[in-house]
């Protein structure tokens, strides 16, 4: 008899889209998908618009005093949204 190296879909999807670099940008679409699950919806409706760059979540809120108290817990955040994903996608978020 032979082994066969028999591997799990799950595995050879994550290599494929490793290898294709479609990694990132998928983790980074579910950490902004996961915006709203993360802050609830009271905060997600003042979210006007979100998108990564060079690792920083930039976050367009139209509420000043929002913006105020959520720049105070950037780093809890940061760590709430990392782990919402599973995997270390950003360093920083800025709220404009």
């Amino acid at each position: 008899m032979f082994k066969r190296n028999v591997k799990s879909l799950g595995d050879v999807l994550n290599v494929l889209l490793r290898e294709e670099g479609l990694e990132t940008p998928l983790l980074q679409k579910r950490l902004i998908d996961s915006w709203e699950d993360v802050m609830g919806p009271a905060i997600a409706k003042y979210t006007l618009n979100k998108f990564i760059s060079n690792q920083t979540l930039v976050v367009h809120l139209s509420s000043p005093a929002l913006r105020a108290d959520l720049s105070m817990r950037r780093k809890q955040i940061v760590m709430l949204l990392n782990q919402s994903v599973g995997r270390i996608v950003i360093a920083d978020v800025r709220f404009n």
